[in-house]
């Protein structure tokens, strides 16, 4: 089993992994692919020409443009997620366009792609702590019960414990 922190002698990781996976920790990495897949499954799904759809006209355009926007939404996402909360909404209401422009919004998958990928990103916090996955929690409960208490809840029941015995003594 590898160590989570970093090499034995206490230095982080090195090398493109470590690297993507800290790149990918600061941004809402999977909101913004799934929108971008989506916006990139509906451009896909058109059948015309470009030729063909600026000849019939404004609907035809949307067809094509409201996709690349899709696309636009989901990459800004990932390169600036400071503007996370203005792409997601923009997102979520450019998938929901597909569906009258574009064939149903790509045969829905599009359309669900960029409407789930849209409410990843607008649910996306920066500060948030990294979640423990189920091992790391098996293991702080198993912790727990065999008797590996922090000090910190020893030394605040302690007081606790000797008012109640004077209480119970008088």
């Amino acid at each position: 089993m590898r160590p989570r922190a970093g090499t034995p002698g206490g230095e982080p990781r090195t090398g493109p992994g470590p690297a993507f996976r800290r790149w990918r920790a600061r941004r809402p990495f999977w909101g913004g692919l799934l929108l971008t897949l989506g916006g990139a499954e509906i451009l896909l799904t058109e059948k015309a020409s470009l030729k063909v759809v600026l000849h019939i006209g404004m609907q035809g355009l949307a067809g094509y443009l409201l996709p690349v926007l899709m696309v636009l939404c989901g990459l800004l996402t990932l390169f600036n997620p400071a503007q996370r909360l203005f792409y997601s909404l923009t997102g979520i209401l450019l998938s929901l366009g597909t569906w009258l422009t574009s064939n149903l919004g790509g045969f829905f998958l599009g359309l669900l792609l960029g409407a789930t990928g849209s409410c990843l990103t607008f649910g996306w916090l920066p500060d948030q702590e990294p979640r423990r996955g189920r091992r790391g929690m098996v293991r702080a409960h198993a912790a727990d019960e065999s008797g590996g208490l922090n000090e910190e809840f020893t030394e605040t029941q302690a007081p606790e414990a000797s008012e109640e015995s004077e209480d119970s003594e008088a």
